[in-house]
């Protein structure tokens, strides 16, 4: 059974915008058929969980202008079960999930000899391994967009948000959907074309996950509350809360972004349609070298649907276009597809 309580936005015409954050609250020992031993599931993932309890009962005292989901999901360790039956729901009534935060192993910053990081791993898939690639995809692949996929551009925002808030805990963003033979609820949501990235500490210790509670030749084995770093696991949660807050009271990402193909040129032009928000002040463009992992350069252009950056090459950078409102906010950054009209 999935726990849900929901936020709902405040702003006519963004409510509809959801943006999920989820933990979940079931554990499991060895065995995964295993019912019965004590399996206590300290951080795997009470860590999550706690930490999607504290955000909701803290941002619920405020308002957001679209909709904040606050989930624990039950199954994952069986096989995804609560966040699949959740995220296939959503779909089937086109429900507007514009970005979902999965906490999972959130609770200890401990490395393997024992020094202390402070940092917590973001995985966010690039193109998806489908035996047929969508034209989307292809299109990615073609211009070296292929880093640029949504949920890319999700971990890209969260880093910023930590950089501006929590400039001391960085938050090291992972090409990748998962972990080597592991997997997540992000993934529900990530093959149904939402886009989902894992928040997970930067170095698991696998004597306390998965195992059952012991003592080994002088080892510890289970996931015990003693092995948890609590301050650890409130910055993950405060860098989550950060990145909710500010996405939520963004606009929405720009529609139909196109970057212009029709000559041989060194300047730029990229063209999009308008968003209907209230409160939109205009767009900004960024382009970064195409080697480059985050943003570099940044142009506000104005309320406008068409801008031609001068002189900077459409073939030395990548570019990306956001919307940003007249409070500040602004959403992620979405990638142009090349269009020749």
């Amino acid at each position: 059974m999935d726990i849900v309580a929901v936020l709902p936005g405040t702003q006519p015409g963004a409510q509809k915008r959801m943006y999920v954050v989820s933990g979940h609250y079931d554990s499991r020992v060895t065995d995964i058929m295993n019912d019965s031993s004590f399996a206590p599931g300290a951080d795997d993932d009470a860590s999550g969980t706690a930490a999607v309890m504290e955000m909701a009962r803290v941002m619920s005292h405020h308002k957001f202008d679209a909709t904040l989901v606050f989930m624990t999901v039950a199954g994952e360790e069986q096989g995804l079960f609560g966040s699949n039956h959740y995220a296939k729901e959503a779909k089937k009534n086109h429900k507007d999930i514009a970005g979902m935060l999965n906490n999972d192993i959130i609770g200890n910053n401990k490395g393997p000899k024992g020094s202390t990081m402070h940092s917590v791993r973001v995985f966010a898939q690039g193109i998806p391994p489908h035996d047929t690639l969508s034209t989307y995809d292809r299109m990615l692949l073609y211009t070296g967009g292929e880093n640029d996929t949504p949920p890319r551009e999700l971990g890209r925002f969260i880093h910023g948000v930590a950089n501006q808030y929590m400039p001391n805990f960085n938050v090291n963003l992972i090409y990748r959907l998962d972990r080597y033979l592991r997997g997540g609820d992000q993934y529900s949501f990530v093959k149904r074309g939402y886009p989902a990235v894992r928040f997970t500490e930067p170095s698991e210790n696998y004597h306390h996950q998965h195992a059952d509670v012991r003592k080994e030749n002088g080892i510890q084995y289970g996931d015990l509350p003693k092995f948890v770093n609590y301050n650890y696991n409130a910055n993950v949660a405060r860098v989550n809360a950060a990145s909710l807050a500010m996405l939520a009271n963004a606009p929405a990402r720009p529609r139909q972004v196109h970057i212009e193909v029709q000559k041989l040129e060194n300047n730029t032009t990229l063209n999009w349609k308008a968003d209907k928000a209230p409160d939109l002040k205009g767009y900004e463009i960024v382009w970064r070298k195409t080697h480059a992992p985050y943003w570099q350069h940044s142009k506000f252009v104005g309320d406008t649907t068409r801008f031609t950056i001068k002189n900077v090459s459409k073939d030395n950078y990548l570019f990306g276009v956001r919307s940003v409102d007249s409070s500040g906010y602004h959403s992620p950054a979405v990638y142009p597809l090349p269009a020749r009209h």
